[in-house]
């Protein structure tokens, strides 16, 4: 036994779909003594697959949580599932990569120092020197210049991912990046990075979108944060959101909104994977929002 004393955990669990899936689960928490305080499932009929995110506690400190992994080792046996356990009382690590635009870093920093985002920042890094972001305050957060070109590229994404090594990063986050990352290090960081994108995808590609939007004269503007994959800005999607356009607005307004849209569109994609209410489902994400 240990001093975990009400200690609270999520688990996320897939497999494909059968009865008596959600009877076995709730029937070994009970016996583990847990209480369940959140419950959410979900049967996809496409791939006949089962998803369900639980919220549970130990009082007392009543159950280990190799006890706890033990049983779900049995369960997956039996049902063929995968599955995550965590604790809520441990902030995942989160390392931040940004370019010249910071908007979407300063709105992810707020949101953190104000407790609304249970993350812990362990680096910021950009191909732009720290005097591009002078007016900001990182505080203790480690910085991180890594310029880049064609020739060195192997050898800066060799060094992001020392430093994530380095720093027990478990999820990256592009905020505003506007580097493409390698199939290497996109299949390395598969599930484990999130990448905000400047349109409600698909959407217009290459330089200035918004300014493309505004020559189209578009009646609504987004944008979409997903999972980064090695197939560009095709990776699955975790949150979109959009706004509605007039033809009384400028490029520069669109850039503004878009700003403004980014910024919520991030914050709530990096929640909902630090919370476990993303899983992936191939292509797609199956998000649990509360």
């Amino acid at each position: 036994m240990t001093n975990n004393a009400n200690m609270t955990y999520i688990v996320t669990v897939s497999c494909p779909n059968r009865p008596g899936i959600v009877a076995d689960i709730s029937h070994g928490l009970a016996e583990l003594g847990a209480n369940i305080t959140e419950a959410q499932q979900f049967d996809e009929t496409e791939s006949k697959q089962f998803f369900m995110r639980i919220v549970f506690e130990i009082l007392n400190g009543a159950t280990d949580r190799s006890v706890l992994e033990n049983e779900f080792n049995r369960l997956a046996r039996k049902f063929s599932m995968s599955w995550s356990l965590t604790t809520t009382n441990v902030r995942p690590k989160v390392l931040i990569l940004v370019s010249r635009f910071d908007h979407c870093l300063v709105d992810l920093l707020y949101r953190w120092r104000i407790g609304e985002l249970a993350i812990d920042p362990v680096g910021i890094i950009s191909n732009h020197p720290r005097e591009t972001y002078q007016h900001l305050d990182f505080g203790s957060i480690p910085f991180h210049y890594l310029p880049i070109t064609r020739a060195t590229k192997p050898e800066q994404e060799a060094r992001i991912i020392q430093i994530m090594e380095e720093s027990d990063a478990e999820l990256v986050v592009l905020a505003r990046y506007m580097q493409i990352l390698s199939n290497d290090l996109s299949r390395r960081l598969s599930g484990r990075c999130i990448n905000i994108h400047h349109s409600f995808l698909p959407g217009f590609k290459g330089a200035r979108p918004y300014h493309q939007a505004f020559a189209r004269g578009v009646k609504l503007i987004g944008a979409t944060a997903h999972y980064v994959t090695s197939d560009l800005d095709e990776g699955p999607i975790i949150e979109q959101d959009v706004e509605r356009i007039s033809h009384a607005d400028t490029p520069d307004d669109l850039v503004r909104k878009g700003r403004d849209i980014e910024r919520r569109v991030l914050a709530r994609a990096v929640r909902y994977h630090i919370e476990r209410r993303a899983i992936m489902n191939g292509h797609k994400t199956i998000v649990f929002t509360s």
